[in-house]
């Protein structure tokens, strides 16, 4: 009598009745990825971080999360309330840190829940009980910078901008690159001739005057820097897709795709550019690490982010100002280093994942 179900299906060499599922190629290189444990856990503890700097002004903020005062309900990091509301005499903004509006908090039937940290990355403590910059303490825990903002606050809101620029710089270089890179590789020719003695004229501009040049006569925002490091980003990038499609333009499944009549358009979207992707994701995590020492390197020379703004190679400059507040460039350092190390895991594992040669065992 015949069986209705049909035998398990078993893999080339593998034990015989052992049923085995195929898996796509992108779940191969995930699993790949986390059996990578040093790369995973720097993945992990990398967004973990992030997500948390995302939401900065919950974790370190001169403002309570939430206060009760004469029975009434306040959301001071939502709405600003006077002092008034609290007791003082001005209707000027509350300044939580005042020893007179924590006097008024620490009466029966009134409270203040204050963040981990008390302080903003814009915060001076007028009440500080040493002078600026103070070495850490428990009131201030990374001490406080030359003008007595608190170096904790000024480090997490600094690594929000950092990553958030990185990542914006990226994505647009990494966009840029795909296209010029896929023109260039897959129509060669006349279109990747023009295109490569481009890329070595606009190349050997030189970048960093251009960034003096700019600063001086524009106003310093982050805007303008990111739209002046694209113009120059995207050209790494463009290479390698370029040798990707240069080689897969080759290969029989476009010359298939070409005989069932589809476009270039559609050959490219839907076959060459998915079996092109390698190098991209590859370099993703390293373009933003070189992203991050771009952004703490001008700022550090006094050519990136608007005075004022949280950035660590502001802190970077004010430790080299201030040669005996080691506490400024120690805390600045080390989380420059983890970040950039967390990343360059990151990198190897993610290369290593998607590398054909490695083994799923």
């Amino acid at each position: 009598m015949s069986s209705l179900t049909s035998p398990p299906q078993t893999a080339p060499g593998g034990p015989a009745g052992v049923a085995t599922v195929s898996l796509s190629p992108g779940r191969r290189a995930w699993q790949r990825f986390r059996r990578n444990r040093l790369g995973f856990r720097s993945f992990v503890i990398f967004c973990t971080l992030f997500v948390l700097s995302l939401g900065a002004e919950l974790i370190s903020n001169d403002k309570p999360l939430m206060a009760r005062y004469s029975g009434a309900w306040f959301l001071p990091i939502v709405k600003s309330a006077p002092e008034t509301a609290f007791g003082g005499d001005f209707e000027t903004p509350t300044d939580f840190l005042d020893p007179f509006i924590r006097q008024q908090f620490a009466k029966p039937g009134n409270w203040a829940l204050y963040p981990p940290n008390p302080y903003h990355h814009s915060t001076i403590d007028y009440f500080a009980k040493a002078p600026n910059p103070a070495p850490p303490s428990a009131d201030n825990w990374l001490g406080t910078d030359d003008r007595g903002r608190d170096v904790a606050a000024r480090l997490i809101y600094g690594f929000r901008i950092s990553v958030l620029f990185a990542l914006a710089l990226t994505a647009i270089g990494t966009v840029l690159g795909v296209i010029t890179g896929a023109l260039q590789g897959f129509f060669g020719g006349k279109t990747d001739l023009a295109f490569q003695r481009f890329i070595e004229i606009w190349g050997s501009m030189p970048e960093l005057y251009l960034l003096i040049i700019f600063a001086a006569v524009f106003d310093p925002s982050i805007g303008l820097l990111l739209i002046l490091l694209s113009l120059f980003g995207w050209m790494g990038l463009s290479d390698y897709v370029r040798a990707e499609f240069l080689r897969n333009r080759q290969l029989d499944y476009v010359r298939a795709a070409r005989a069932l009549g589809l476009s270039n358009w559609q050959i490219i979207r839907r076959h060459v550019l998915p079996n092109s992707m390698t190098p991209v994701v590859t370099f993703l995590p390293f373009r933003m690490s070189g992203a991050i020492l771009a952004l703490t390197s001008l700022d550090f020379l006094g050519l990136g982010v608007p005075p004022g703004t949280p950035s660590l190679g502001e802190l970077l400059s004010q430790g080299k100002s201030n040669i005996d507040a080691w506490w400024i460039s120690l805390s600045t350092f080390a989380v420059l280093v983890i970040t950039l190390l967390l990343l360059t895991f990151m990198g190897d594992a993610l290369r290593d994942a998607l590398d054909p040669r490695k083994s799923d065992k």
